[in-house]
This record gives C-alpha cells, sequence and structure tokens, in this order.
C-alpha cells in the first residue's frame, strides 16, 4: 500500500506519503480533528484526492467510527446484506466473531449496545475477507477489557490471513505491543511514519544541568529548561553519555506527546 499525497476542501490531509507492508499493523495516531478519518476515507476510496495518488492491492474494508447499519435489521439480516453486497463472502468468518463476542442474533441493529453494534460492523467487515482492514476508532464503544480480547483476535486474523490492518486512535496506550507501524497527524500533516520498534530505538531522553545544547549530536524532537536543569529528546539513537547527564529511552506515549508538543 502506498499514498503520496491528499487533498480535501482546505488542505485536510496535505503532504502525507507512506507505504505499508502487506500484513502490517499499523497505529493512525492524532488528537481529534488531525485528518486521521479524512485520511482513512482516501485510503477507502470514499474520498477522491485532488492531487497525488493512493495505491492499495487487494480489497479494501472500512469500518468508519459512527458504524452505519439499518437499525431495524435484525443481526442476521445484517450478515445476508453482507453477502448479497460482497462478490467474496465469508459467512463462517463473519458469524464465529459474533459468537466469540456473545453477540445475540435475535436483536434488532437499533436495540444492540454500542459494544455489540461494533461487534456486528467487524463481522460485516472481516467476512468480506479484506486484504486491508481500516478502522476508524474501533474501540470508543468498548470497555478496556473488550478492547483488549478484540484487538487480540484481530492481530489473530491479521496472523492467520495476511490481512494488512490500520486503525485509527487518538488513545495512545491502545497501541503500545500491538502496532508494528505508527503513523503521527497533525494538522493533516504526517510527523512521524515508521517501525515503531526502530522509533523506540532513536528516541532517547536527555537529562541534565541546565544548558542550552544537548549533550549528544542529533535532532532534537523537543527541549525542556528549568532553573537547574535541561531535558532533551534526541533522535540520537544510543544512550552512551559522560556525567552528570543521564539517559534513557522513552515510551510510545512521551514520544507521541513530545512530537505533538513541537509543533503544538
Amino acid at each position: 500500500m502506498s499514498v503520496v499525497a491528499a487533498e480535501v476542501s482546505k488542505w485536510a490531509v496535505r503532504d502525507v506519503s507512506f507505504e505499508l507492508p502487506p500484513g502490517s499493523v499499523t497505529a493512525l495516531v492524532g488528537a481529534n480533528g488531525s485528518g486521521k478519518s479524512t485520511l482513512l476515507n482516501v485510503l477507502a476510496g470514499h474520498l477522491p484526492p485532488r492531487s497525488g495518488h493512493t495505491s492499495i492491492a487487494g480489497r479494501v474494508a472500512y469500518v468508519p467510527q459512527h458504524k452505519p447499519m439499518y437499525k431495524n435489521f435484525e443481526v442476521p439480516d445484517v450478515l445476508e446484506f453482507g453477502r448479497r453486497m460482497n462478490t467474496i463472502w465469508d459467512h463462517k468468518r463473519a458469524d464465529d466473531w459474533l459468537t466469540r463476542f456473545k453477540v445475540p442474533r435475535k436483536l434488532q441493529v437499533g436495540d444492540l449496545s454500542g459494544g455489540q453494534r461494533t461487534h456486528v460492523t467487524l463481522a460485516l467487515a472481516l467476512g468480506s475477507r479484506p486484504d486491508v482492514l481500516l478502522l476508524d476508532e474501533p474501540m470508543s464503544e468498548l470497555d478496556p477489557l473488550a478492547r483488549r480480547k478484540v484487538m487480540r483476535e484481530l492481530l489473530t486474523e491479521v496472523s492467520d490471513n495476511g490481512m494488512t490492518l490500520i486503525f485509527s486512535t487518538h488513545v495512545v496506550a491502545e497501541i503500545g505491543g500491538v502496532a508494528d507501524r505508527l503513523l503521527l497527524l497533525s494538522g493533516g500533516r504526517l510527523l512521524v511514519d515508521g517501525d515503531t520498534d526502530e522509533l523506540l530505538e532513536e528516541h532517547v531522553l536527555y537529562t541534565g544541568p541546565r544548558d542550552p545544547e544537548p549533550p549528544v549530536e542529533g535532532p532534537v524532537v523537543l527541549a525542556k529548561h528549568s532553573q537547574s536543569q535541561s531535558q532533551f529528546l534526541v533522535r540520537s539513537g544510543g544512550t552512551q553519555v559522560d556525567e552528570p547527564w543521564t539517559a534513557r529511552y522513552v515510551t510510545l506515549e512521551e514520544l507521541v506527546v513530545a512530537h505533538l508538543e513541537r509543533v503544538a
């Protein structure tokens, strides 16, 4: 999958360029209004880019944040709708997802809880056997325990079927140990793009006596100074430093927050 650029209306998404390998799990992270939903709509083919292009190999399924469904459909009706609307349909795969999460079959969509509706839309998407699954804030209506279980099951789908997964979130805690790639958006622009493990190895926080310059060479992501102390987050890739300076690798949340603070 590759994206060169995308523009919508007043540049809701701009200067975005990235490539994702098949079978990868990518977290699209950013604050509300950063352009995550717009970018996913471009990738899904719902919004044509005004410049640049997108290229996705294979079938795409997209679950938007508002999860649109006919409220008077009973759950089996939704799966039948999916069977009729998709040239490729795996009913067992969809039905197994509903069974796994104990979604009642006899209720209408309008009578389901928010979490149950989430599971129905995920079942519908997975039943179409997508090569690429796009999820916009998929966990917003799930409790913390359900979030972990859903993500674990989605990772199993990726492993078993070679599916590429892209999910948006503004909750950084959701992506730790889950996403092998990170796309960080702010103001419609791509701030960070890379393998999460490699990004964490590159970002080092140096703390020491107040100084206008960091103790190592490398791009400074963020600098903070108090009366007697300085901190520098540097993309240096190493923690060797002379006393009185100390160095440590940052968490994924610290990395994301620092890049967002830099452009705030």
